[in-house]
């Protein structure tokens, strides 16, 4: 499982689900800058923070908590 999170910085919502995210996931996650590429900002501007999974392609949207990612990465992981 390869999990991304997209989000900018100085974006409130970011820091708070990095927060839940790394809680989460004990291997940690990858954050993205969607400010680094045009591609991120055009799908994920009004979107983010967005939790990603390289491997399947899934998405979850904010808002989410503690019991969502772990959700999310439960599924993910027998996906």
């Amino acid at each position: 499982m390869r999990l991304m999170l997209f989000g900018t910085s100085g974006c409130h919502l970011c820091e708070q689900a990095e927060i839940i995210v790394n809680a989460c996931v004990p291997d940690g996650v990858e954050t993205v800058d969607i400010a680094e590429q045009e591609q991120w900002q055009e799908q994920y501007a009004v979107r983010i923070p967005v939790l990603y999974d390289l491997d399947s392609g899934r998405e979850l949207g904010w808002p989410f908590d503690f019991s969502a990612v772990e959700d999310f990465v439960g599924r993910v992981s027998v996906a």
